[in-house]
């Protein structure tokens, strides 16, 4: 009898709104673990700072009393200027833990043959959630594996960086932005 080992099994299952909202659920557990003080902060950029990683931006947009809108990057310095990357906007809803990638910033080269082959019936609104909110979760789970940590005591305010952020622009076109 041919079997799959647990990690083969999940990239074959199943696409649907329920497996969806499991995933912003998950989502949210992970965004805890790297936050757990995310209402104790204000709006503005607080940095976080682990010894041999790259700095972890958080940047709290507008925060209600059900929802926070925020963003997590890095911020690279190039020849070109600074680049946030990824650079993924995210709403958390606290009433119902749940957490969504709202856009998330793509690089041109590395998923342009990719858009020439989409066609709605091939990738719906479901999978496109999916993989966003997927690599979310993977995302979170690097930074909380690499140690980063966003405490309201020991967190960096960095104005320059919310300036930056607030303001960026990104190089890609309007299209390119999930």
């Amino acid at each position: 009898m041919f079997r799959f080992a647990p990690r083969q099994l999940e990239r074959f299952q199943t696409r649907d709104l329920a497996a969806l909202i499991d995933l912003y659920e998950a989502n949210y557990l992970r965004l805890m673990q790297l936050m757990p003080e995310l209402d104790a902060f204000d709006p503005g950029t607080v940095v976080s700072r682990v010894s041999g990683a790259l700095d972890l931006y958080l940047t709290v947009h507008e925060r209600f009393k059900y929802t926070t809108s925020i963003s997590l990057t890095y911020l690279f310095d190039g020849d070109d200027g600074a680049m946030l990357e990824p650079f993924a906007r995210i709403c958390v809803y606290h009433d119902v833990r749940a957490v969504e990638v709202v856009s998330h910033c793509r690089r041109r080269r590395i998923y342009a043959s990719r858009r020439r082959s989409w066609r709605p019936e091939r990738m719906p609104e479901v999978n496109r959630r999916w993989e966003l909110n997927r690599f979310l979760l993977k995302w979170l789970r690097f930074c909380t594996n690499q140690g980063h940590l966003f405490l309201h005591a020991t967190a960096l305010r960095d104005q320059d960086a919310h300036r930056f952020i607030v303001d960026y622009q990104s190089p890609l076109t309007p299209n390119e932005h999930d």
